[in-house]
């Protein structure tokens, strides 16, 4: 009787796990076999698989690559450096944080680290609006342009993902014994070389896990970097330059959706390659 049971919970679960992993892979459904159809094809009929050709998928890719409003090379190599930019400096001072939090049981350190978590209930759609003002305000102070440039939006990604990033290290720091620190201590080695030498690379599977979360986020967004960088700016990303095939009475779906998978396949092959890592890097950091 029992094992009966055991087997229909399990019957139950794949079910409900099928039907869960097709609601979220419909998405990447529709954009993968739309790129094989001009816009016409992809209007008349959005979900079936006719009117897809390989000849269409190298003339919508050509003519997205090629298209010199949309500068994709140009968007491509945005995302990289401001994603790049952000997460190095999240691994970096988050971990510094994360340590110093930890390994300071004090009221301060303990209030601290609240702040970072009540940060992250707050939705970013009640800061947006004066999160602008105020880097207008900054820019103007320090003489140097905080809107519509590459500096100031990697300032805002690491203000936002610090928040998750020192919850996930602060996790996994408190696995590691203090006797280790002491031990360095007491062999002369400083703050600096305790951190860098012994829990950075401690570190390691955690900093990949909060990398790639933190990656696939600021690679995917659209609402920060098109209030930041503008609609007209010289400097976008990706996904903001997608918006150059949305037009006020005409919409080119081919080319928007042949971007967007062009946009997701980084992301895709990382989180491939990687996704051992972030599991690991989740469960070793929620021991405690």
């Amino acid at each position: 009787m029992k094992t009966k049971l055991k087997t229909s919970h399990l019957i139950a679960i794949m079910a409900v796990a099928i039907v869960v992993a097709a609601y979220t892979l419909m998405p990447f459904f529709l954009v993968v076999i739309n790129v094989f159809k001009n816009a016409n094809g992809i209007v008349a009929n959005p979900v079936g698989f006719a009117g897809m050709s390989v000849s269409q998928l190298i003339t919508n890719l050509t003519s997205v690559i090629n298209n010199s409003n949309f500068s994709f090379w140009s968007a491509f190599g945005t995302s990289a450096v401001v994603t790049i930019l952000s997460l190095v400096l999240l691994a970096v001072f988050g971990g510094m944080a994360a340590w110093v939090i930890c390994r300071n049981k004090t009221k301060w350190s303990s209030a601290i680290y609240m702040v970072f978590i009540a940060s992250m209930i707050i939705p970013f759609q009640v800061v947006m609006l004066p999160l602008i003002s105020t880097f207008r305000d900054v820019g103007k102070f320090v003489g140097l342009s905080m809107l519509q440039s590459i500096p100031g939006i990697v300032f805002a990604y690491c203000g936002f993902g610090g928040a998750m990033t020192v919850f996930i290290l602060t996790g996994m720091i408190k696995t590691i014994p203090y006797d280790l620190e002491e031990a360095a201590s007491i062999d002369g080695c400083s703050y600096e070389g305790i951190y860098f030498h012994i829990i950075f690379p401690l570190l390691r599977p955690s900093i990949v896990t909060v990398t790639i979360l933190n990656g696939m986020w600021i690679w995917n967004d659209y609402l920060l970097p098109s209030l930041m960088l503008g609609q007209s700016g010289k400097v976008k990303t990706l996904p903001v330059a997608v918006q150059a095939f949305v037009g006020s009475y005409v919409k080119q779906w081919d080319l928007i959706l042949t971007a967007a998978l062009l946009a997701m396949i980084p992301m895709i092959i990382i989180f491939l390659i990687a996704q051992k890592q972030i599991m690991s890097g989740m469960v070793e950091g929620a021991v405690k």
